[in-house]
C-alpha cells in the first residue's frame, strides 16, 4: 500500500448542529404551549375560588352582625363602609328600608351588596327581612 491508498481517519465533530437545536427549541415549544395555557386557566380559577371564599366570609360576617344587632339599632337609610385592607379589599353598601308595620309587628328589608376592589372578584348581594321579636297576645291593641 502506497501512502495515497492509505486511509485518513475522519475525525468527528462534537456538539450540536444548528438544526438539532431548532428542532429540539420547535419541540419544546409544542410541549409547553398547552402545558402554559393550562397553567394559566388553572392560577385564574384558583383566583375566582380565593376571592369566592373572601366574599363569603364577609358576606356572613355582615349578615351576623346585622341579624345580632337589636331591631331598633338598624336606622333605615343607605350606609356605604369602604374597608382597603389586604388580603380582601371592598365595599359594603347595607341598605336599610322599612318593608311592613302591623299592630306590634314591624319589619324592615335589609340589602347587603359586597364590592370587591380587584376587578377579578365577583360582587354579591343578598337580602333578608329582619323583624321585631315582639309577640302578639291576645286582645292587645295597641292603638293601630
Amino acid at each position: 500500500m502506497n501512502a495515497e491508498e492509505q486511509e485518513v481517519p475522519v475525525k468527528r465533530r462534537g456538539g450540536f448542529i444548528l438544526m438539532e437545536v431548532v428542532v429540539a427549541i420547535t419541540l419544546l415549544a409544542l410541549i409547553l404551549t398547552p402545558l402554559a395555557a393550562m397553567i394559566f386557566k388553572i392560577t385564574a380559577r384558583s383566583h375566582t375560588i380565593i376571592g369566592g371564599a373572601y366574599r363569603n366570609g364577609v358576606l356572613m360576617k355582615q349578615v351576623n352582625l346585622l341579624e345580632s344587632l337589636p331591631y331598633d339599632s338598624l336606622p333605615a337609610g343607605t350606609q356605604t363602609t369602604q374597608f382597603p385592607a389586604n388580603p380582601y379589599p371592598h365595599t359594603v353598601t347595607t341598605i336599610v328600608a322599612q318593608y311592613y308595620q302591623k299592630y306590634m309587628l314591624k319589619g324592615k328589608t335589609v340589602t347587603l351588596i359586597i364590592t370587591p376592589a380587584n376587578s377579578l372578584y365577583k360582587p354579591d348581594t343578598t337580602k333578608f327581612i329582619r323583624s321585631t321579636s315582639a309577640t302578639l297576645t291576645a286582645l292587645v291593641d295597641d292603638g293601630q
